[in-house]
């Protein structure tokens, strides 16, 4: 029995799938519990200094999150801050109502055909939530660690040949209290083993840890080539793109770059998508530059016809870099928008 085939646990409670409701074509569907999750966030939540006004609207739309708000109850709050809270909540839960799923919301975002600007923040959930759908008969911890990276930024480490990736936020907040600067000096610090501050490395004997542990993000994996995680990320990016784009694709690691016929690429992040545009074009990269890239893959994409008749056939290359303050910040938009698909072209 393969590990995607095996019965898994419940895990990512904090996704908001659960609380969402599901559409006949498996898309994820806004509901009042998942609008009221939002009401609860600190941004939201009246305070001890909040005027009647604030109280009585965050009431009422805890009571009925779906109901329209006049303009004059929002200029009626004292605080402007809080005017603008209420304003983002209630433009975002309308431009999720409106594009019918998350799935077609997050693609208009994408796309920059939303009639708004959506905080990146909101974008991550949506992400985590779409995530949680696609991957929820999955039974392998290690696949749903390296999705991780679609959603939280993470703190790379490359010492001695290695590519560890913890969670970023996670990092910072044993930073602030233990006194570690990075996750490199986490490993390094002699007196200081992973397991006393709960970061411990994923892999494939002790992969059971992660299903209590899911929502804390607190476990580092080895994505170098060839290692288990590196792979199961390749088979997450499949299950993104057959999601949105209905494509069926196959997504292998890739070492290095060799190919004179080199057609497509797409950078997963900002710093990806400038290496790799500057070697396409034959710059002169330096070497620092190159250790940025920690994974390199080949997509190919199986649907005749899919693609335009300039990359029918040929691979597609897929990158990640960190920054050179060792982050990762991935953008898995960029898989949905800069497939050269037929028809685009």
């Amino acid at each position: 029995m393969t590990p995607e085939q095996v019965t898994a646990p419940d895990f990512w409670l904090t996704s908001g799938y659960h609380i969402l409701d599901e559409s006949e074509d498996g898309t994820l569907t806004l509901s009042e519990e998942y609008l009221r999750a939002y009401l609860k966030r600190a941004e939201l939540a009246p305070v001890e200094e909040s005027c009647a006004n604030e109280r009585a609207l965050h009431a009422s739309l805890l009571d009925d999150p779906f109901q329209m708000v006049e303009p004059g109850r929002m200029t009626a709050l004292a605080d402007e801050d809080m005017q603008h809270n209420f304003s983002v909540f209630l433009g975002f839960r309308d431009f999720l109502r409106e594009a019918g799923s998350l799935e077609a919301a997050y693609l208009a975002i994408a796309k920059g055909t939303a009639p708004l600007a959506v905080p990146p923040l909101f974008v991550d959930q949506m992400g985590h939530a779409i995530l949680r759908n696609i991957l929820r008969d999955v039974g392998d911890p290690l696949r749903l660690r390296a999705a991780e990276l679609f959603f939280r930024d993470q703190n790379v480490s490359t010492d001695d040949g290695v590519v560890m990736l913890a969670d970023d936020e996670t990092v910072e907040m044993f930073a602030e209290t233990g006194g570690f600067g990075s996750l490199g000096q986490l490993i390094k610090e002699a007196n200081t083993p992973l397991r006393e501050v709960q970061l411990d490395v994923l892999h494939q004997d002790n992969s059971a840890l992660y299903w209590p542990r899911s929502d804390r993000f607190d476990t580092v994996i080895d994505f170098r080539f060839l290692q288990p995680a590196n792979d199961a990320f390749c088979r997450v990016l499949e299950a993104w793109v057959g999601h949105f784009l209905n494509l069926t694709v196959n997504v292998q690691p890739k070492a290095r770059i060799d190919d004179e016929k080199w057609t497509w690429h797409i950078g997963m992040d900002a710093e990806a998508t400038r290496i790799l545009n500057a070697l396409y074009e034959g710059a002169d990269v330096g070497e620092a530059e190159l250790e940025q890239i920690i994974a390199l893959f080949e997509m190919r994409v199986e649907d005749k016809g899919a693609l335009s008749p300039a990359v029918e056939g040929r691979p597609i290359y897929l990158g990640l870099a960190k920054t050179t303050s060792g982050k990762l910040k991935m953008k898995p938009q960029n898989l949905l928008t800069n497939l050269p698909l037929a028809a685009q072209a």
